[in-house]
């Protein structure tokens, strides 16, 4: 997210800072979620916690304060983990990776949350002064760039999974799972 700023200076090193804030609130969020849920906490828990802080800390790298990035993290850690163990069996999608529970979900939190916690000065620009700064305005703004890209993300992913589908299909058969996909489509078996 530094690296975002273009140049070595003040706004790269918050954006470094917020990232490395948010990621461990977001990690601790995940952990104490997790265990008040199931009364212990798990590495790959806080690991994937950690994953969702920084997929939500990053559309607001350049525009929250290291407070704004705490709260952030804190809110993205326990919105995924609720996302990865009770989103997708309320909802019956196959994420065995939690790929949209961390991913999608935390990145949803994280624009959102910018038009809440976003502080003008550190955006600032001659163009525009005063900054994008946190307010009911432009979390409206960024829901509906949220809205607009789970449209388009939706419908690009059908056309995708359409085309993978009427070429090589989408799934292997029942035996072929049953020998298992390393023999069936790589030719390796493991020992």
């Amino acid at each position: 997210n530094a690296g975002s700023a273009v140049g070595a200076n003040g706004r790269a090193g918050m954006a470094m800072a917020t990232t490395q804030i948010a990621t461990a609130a977001a990690g601790l969020g995940w952990m104490v979620a997790e265990w008040i849920r199931t009364g212990k906490p798990t590495v790959l828990g806080i690991i994937s916690g950690a994953v969702g802080g920084l997929v939500a800390i990053t559309p607001a790298a350049g525009f929250v304060l290291p407070g704004g990035a705490l709260i952030l993290g804190l809110v993205a850690g326990v919105v995924c983990y609720w996302a990865a163990t009770s989103l997708k069996h309320l909802l019956g999608y196959d994420d065995s990776l939690d790929a949209f529970g961390v991913h999608g979900v935390g990145g949803i939190v994280g624009a959102l949350l910018t038009g809440v916690l976003a502080y003008g000065p550190l955006s600032a620009t001659d163009a525009n002064p005063s900054g994008v700064v946190g307010s009911f305005a432009q979390l409206v703004i960024q829901a509906k760039a949220v809205g607009i890209t789970i449209v388009w993300c939706a419908i690009a992913t059908f056309v995708l999974l359409k085309i993978v589908d009427l070429t090589i299909g989408l799934r292997v058969t029942q035996d072929q799972e049953v020998e298992g996909l390393d023999m069936v489509l790589h030719g390796e078996r493991i020992n």
